[in-house]
């Protein structure tokens, strides 16, 4: 790695000798700089643009240039006449400074060639073409060529370090709440523009009084070819493996038009490639945003879903996918728009894992365990949305959207640990939800805005759980406590539950707008919320009956029927303030709290009142330089599952009994940010540190069994305060061809747990740091170095434990002759504690395309994935009571064989 560095280095040194600096200074008429001034250099010789740059806030500029060339330099800025000087090179730096004249006509300014970045406002526009150099196949390609844009390691558009939350195409909403669709899916070949929306806000009326500092969308413009007519591409391959024969089907269709559209996506492989995950499902909001986000109230409905091992990086030992989707939007006149989507998705997994696990003291006698798992997933997850925008004119607007989800989830564990044995487990479950929102914009006149959003959410999840253990002895006092039949030739015990939930949350905004450098805005809001949580665990006995067990623990309780109501009414003030660089928006929201929990008859009722300030400040250095600094108190409630006092089977080693008696916690969080987008260097500087600290959390007190790893939870607010501690940045900037990346993540959490009656100080430190270095030549071979490394720190009061990743990285393409594309990557990886390396793993993939130009129909690809058929990789991760690192199995070395059909 070090040699390829090193011969990479004298490369770039070998390409930047060649070429000379010129630079300079553009002002208007009467001497005072231009900030965003465009200017380009074309070759004369070639006809092709050489060389860009963006004046500074200074009016600097900066060329490269090749030597002995002749150029024509074109200076444009809007509102000044364009200035075009003949220029010819010798090896000599050049110093020039342009001054412009004031253009009274109104025609846009006329570039022979595009710049490659402009800035307008708050959007940055990307000129694909500008930064393609032909490998690319899909959105994701051009994206990661773009200065200031990366994709994170979830898949994920971040930009300025914030992750991109809409992407449209043309204007129009592509899979509204995910973003993974339109970077994998979305041809290369039909980009034009992207551009970046900073301050993203989807109700115009109320951009000039809102906060969307943290609300960034892309918008992708077709290129001309591409509008009227469908486009995109069909591919079809296969190839073999030891087992079984491989095959690959994605059909990826779309068309545009100024009144509607339609995307459609599909994807069958048994090849590991997921279109569409189950983390992405789950994760998939479609836009949705809860209206009282902002209020101080934080009330968390839980999740049942069901404990699914995740997928490591998209791998597992065998993955067979099935996937399709279909996005559209229609406008049937300029004052309505309606749009909607459907995805569904179905995968199989099998995973194998190997897992060892150390808890937290031994000296409380929890003994140290050792696991292998060998699962198989079913997953089948379905979505729906239907949208609505009426607009009859610019001070109306009215939206309705619905969302639905559906899913049938099953998984089937054959399970080994070293401390119970043999365990099989069966989980499965067929939750849905119903998301409705409706929300109301009127602007009455230049001062006095109104804004009303309501949202309604039904839920209903139904996990069951299964587990057999076959090794009785191991189990026989959990099974005691249980009350389990134990004349039966192996514990087989269950659990139903169920769990429905309601809410609503609705509020209404007025602002008035004193001035162009001030506001007022008051808020009138509710959250009403109901959940019922039902649940009972039993037996399956030898003969096929069931038996209730009645336990000898928690006062004989394992069934639970509790309801839970809660209501948050508030009323919120804010003040907005625009002083030289400052905008100062403090305010405060006051609230009244109402949490009740009915159990048999018990009601438990936990009513009061509470002033929860915040306040946001702006400080706008220049028009690309910011520093934000956040404050807000947060009340912070738990859900059902918590209040319900029955036993309830979270597995078979965790049983957990809630606390009716449980109270709200409070919680305060500072953020500060900085972020800096130089265009003379392209300089690209994000820093982010927040804190957060957490008053009387609910925290689980564990009782294990003597020698045992089962353990019995129950939650209390806990007396000490729990604290978190996150800062990141990254810094980027591109010298000529080359573009620089640095980028660290620090964590640090401190909770507190107690474990035999005992107090447990839980210290974690996470740590990631990120080096690279990227060429982006148009003709000649590209490649991207790097280097991560991470530690995984943890101290658990009387163990500690460190976890450390080393794991250089290479990417490598070249698009040959016009015709051929040829892209390899490869990563190493070393996996180490304080005392040895448990495991070094490698991945390295290649392709192979051939079309016969860049217009062609067709193309041809070879494709290996795991070339050195690597078997495993490793991972750490922490608990609020263990520490593990786990081995996870993966698929072996797949060939392939596709053609890709373009439309």
């Amino acid at each position: 790695m070090k040699k390829l560095g090193l011969i990479i280095l004298l490369l770039v040194v070998g390409i930047s000798s060649a070429q000379v600096r010129m630079e300079g200074v553009v002002r208007d008429s009467i001497g005072e700089p231009l900030e965003l001034a465009n200017i380009i250099a074309i070759n004369q010789d070639t006809k092709t643009m050489d060389s860009y740059a963006i004046s500074n806030d200074q009016g600097r500029y900066r060329l490269d240039l090749k030597e002995n060339s002749n150029y024509s330099i074109q200076v444009s800025y809007i509102g000044k006449k364009t200035l075009t000087e003949s220029l010819s090179t010798s090896d000599q730096r050049i110093n020039r400074d342009f001054n412009l004249e004031d253009d009274s006509s109104l025609d846009a300014v006329e570039l022979t060639y595009e710049m490659p970045v402009t800035v307008r406002g708050d959007t940055l526009v990307y000129n694909a073409d500008s930064f393609n150099t032909g490998t690319e196949r899909k959105l994701e390609d051009v994206l990661q060529n773009l200065p200031g844009v990366e994709i994170n390691d979830d898949g994920q558009v971040e930009v300025e370090g914030k992750v991109v939350s809409k992407v449209m195409v043309d204007g129009k909403d592509f899979f509204d709440g995910d973003t993974k669709l339109a970077t994998q899916n979305i041809p290369s070949n039909a980009v034009d523009k992207v551009q970046v929306l900073r301050n993203y806000s989807e109700v115009s009326q109320l951009s000039g009084v809102t906060n969307n500092q943290d609300n960034i969308a892309l918008n992708i413009k077709l290129k001309e070819g591409k509008k009227n007519f469908w486009f995109g591409n069909v591919t079809a391959g296969g190839g073999s493996s030891d087992e079984d024969g491989l095959y690959l089907l994605q059909p990826k269709l779309f068309y545009y038009s100024p009144k509607y559209s339609v995307n459609i996506i599909g994807d069958l492989n048994n090849i590991g490639e997921i279109a569409f995950s189950r983390r992405d499902f789950f994760n998939f909001s479609g836009g949705f945003r809860n209206p009282s986000r902002q209020s101080g109230t934080n009330i968390n409905l839980g999740s049942n879903a069901l404990g699914f091992l995740q997928l490591q990086n998209d791998r597992a030992q065998n993955i067979n996918t099935k996937f399709g989707a279909a996005n559209f939007s229609w406008s049937p006149k300029k004052t309505l728009d309606i749009s909607g989507f459907a995805i569904f998705s179905n995968t199989i997994t099998d995973l194998l894992e190997n897992r060892a696990v150390q808890y937290t003291d031994p000296a409380l006698g929890i003994p140290d365990e050792t696991t292998s798992s060998n699962t198989t997933q079913s997953s089948d997850l379905g979505t729906m949305k239907l949208s609505a925008k009426y607009k009859p004119n610019v001070n109306n607007q009215l939206d309705y959207d619905v969302i639905g989800k559906i899913s049938k989830e099953s998984q089937d564990q054959r399970f080994f640990s070293s401390v119970i044995g043999d365990i099989d487990q069966l989980e499965n479950a067929s939750p849905y939800s119903i998301n409705q929102n409706l929300n109301y914009y009127y602007t009455l006149n230049d001062t006095n805005i109104f804004a009303l959003e309501v949202q309604s959410l039904i839920q209903d999840e139904d996990p069951f759980y299964n587990a057999i253990l076959e090794d009785k002895d191991n189990y026989d006092n959990t099974a005691n406590n249980l009350g389990l039949d134990g004349a039966q030739i192996d514990y087989n015990v269950a659990q139903e539950k169920r769990v429905k939930s309601n809410q609503l949350d609705a509020k209404l905004d007025y602002w008035n707008v004193i001035n162009t450098k001030s506001d007022i805005n008051l808020t009138v809001g509710t959250i009403l919320s109901k959940q019922q949580f039902d649940s009972e665990i039993f037996q399956f006995l030898d003969n096929g009956n069931t038996f209730d067990p009645t336990p000898l623990i928690n006062n004989g309780e394992d069934v639970n029927d509790t309801k839970y109501n809660f209501s948050d009414v508030y009323l919120g003030f804010h003040y907005r303030l625009k002083a030289g660089i400052f905008t100062l928006s403090p305010g405060f929201s006051a609230h009244a709290y109402s949490a009740k929990n009915t159990q048999f008859g018990d009601k438990t009722t936990d009513n009061f009142v509470r002033l929860l300030p915040d306040f946001n400040m702006r400080m706008q250095l220049k028009k690309s330089e910011q520093i934000i600094l956040n404050y807000r108190m947060q009340t912070q409630f738990t859900d059902v599952s918590r209040f319900a006092r029955a036993l309830v089977l979270n597995n078979y080693n965790s049983l957990f009994a809630g606390s009716p008696d449980l109270e709200s916690a409070l919680s305060h969080n500072i953020n500060l940010s900085y972020f800096s987008f130089n265009l003379f260097n392209y300089t690209n500087v994000f820093a982010n540190i927040n804190y957060n600290k957490s008053i009387d959390n609910i925290r689980t007190s564990s009782f294990f069994e003597p020698g045992s790893v089962i353990s019995v939870g129950t939650p209390f607010n806990s007396d000490f305060a729990d604290e978190s501690l996150r800062i990141s940045g990254r810094f980027q900037r591109t010298f000529g061809k080359i573009r620089a990346t640095l980028r660290g993540n620090f964590n640090y959490s401190k909770f507190n747990q107690f474990i035999q009656n005992q107090r447990s100080v839980n210290e974690n430190y996470s740590q990631t740091y990120r080096a690279g270095l990227r060429t982006n030549f148009r003709t000649a071979p590209n490649i991207e170095i790097g280097y991560r490394y991470s530690i995984e720190d943890n101290d658990q009061g009387q163990r500690r434990t460190k976890f450390f990743t080393n794991a250089p990285s290479i990417e490598f393409d070249a698009y040959i002759w016009k015709a051929l594309t040829f892209r390899t990557d490869y990563t190493f990886n070393n996996f180490s504690d304080e005392d040895r390396t448990i495991n070094e793993f490698e991945f390295w993939n290649a392709s192979l395309s051939y079309r016969k130009d860049k217009d062609a129909k067709f193309e041809y690809t070879v494709k290996a994935t795991n070339i050195l058929n690597t078997t495993s990789q490793n991972q750490s991760s922490a608990g609020a009571i263990s520490v593990s690192a786990t081995e996870y199995f993966i698929q072996p070395r797949f060939i392939t064989f596709r053609l890709r059909y373009e439309l």
